[in-house]
């Protein structure tokens, strides 16, 4: 399943699931563009140590998924892309009466509009092209509902609507448009709130992991990013050709139920 000679751009990616498919693109001989909206010297050198690991060109580039100019820009200056991973996504937690319209607002663009927004510049050049793969990382929260997340849940099944949009824009021009729904993954962000709930809950980590934090998830275990990252590079390979318009849960069973 190699890449090589394909360019790669993964929206919000200096961590988490986003690196994790960075990575994993890079391992399969893609050149990849990283992209968060900091310009840190660290950023920068994240983007290099990938490129010198895996004998790829890597590069940083900063841009505010928030902003519509932005996302268009990354895909300018990226130079476009064959493979677009739409995966920067942030969360806040609220009842919807008390639910302050900044964030809703913030999530629904950074969830959701950004995807429609570099999509839409990176089309062009995979049309010319004649192939190119848009994988957007969707949630379990895209086919069902939690409370309290009342916007995480409209974008992600925005994103689901928009997957398959694309994917009837593009039948038969060598470009697919899939979204992977992942259910809890051990990123940086949620292995930090272990601690917390080991104390809120009395519990041990293993047992917080699997009572709690996994509740949901019948196999009691986190996906990994490396996990996530091997959904990538299978959807931009040669074997997911005819695959387009779906979702592909990996959510250890949470959707089965």
């Amino acid at each position: 399943m190699t890449l090589k000679g394909k360019r790669a751009v993964i929206t919000g990616s200096n961590s988490g699931i986003g690196l994790g498919a960075a990575i994993e693109l890079a391992k399969a001989g893609a050149d990849v563009v990283i992209n968060s909206f900091t310009d840190r010297d660290e950023d920068h050198a994240l983007a290099a140590k990938i490129g010198a690991d895996h004998g790829v060109k890597a590069t940083y580039i900063a841009a505010d998924m928030s902003k519509a100019e932005d996302c268009r820009g990354l895909i300018e200056k990226a130079g476009g892309c064959d493979i677009l991973v739409n995966n920067a996504g942030i969360q806040f937690v609220s009842p919807i009466e008390d639910f302050p319209i900044e964030k809703w607002n913030a999530i629904i663009a950074i969830n959701l509009s950004s995807a429609f927004h570099t999509t839409a510049a990176a089309l062009p050049g995979m049309r010319k092209a004649g192939w190119g793969r848009v994988v957007n990382i969707a949630s379990a929260h895209g086919l069902t509902a939690s409370p309290f997340k009342s916007a995480y849940v409209a974008a992600k099944h925005g994103i689901v609507g928009l997957t398959k949009t694309v994917a009837l824009e593009t039948a038969g021009q060598g470009i697919t448009c899939n979204a992977i729904c992942p259910g809890y993954v051990l990123t940086p962000l949620v292995e930090a709130q272990i601690p917390d709930q080991m104390k809120v809950h009395n519990m041990d980590r293993e047992t917080v992991i699997r009572e709690v934090m996994l509740d949901r998830q019948p196999s009691r275990q986190f996906a990994t990013v490396e996990e996530i990252g091997g959904t990538v590079v299978f959807l931009s390979s040669a074997a997911a050709n005819q695959i387009t318009g779906t979702t592909i849960s990996v959510d250890g069973g949470w959707t089965a139920m």
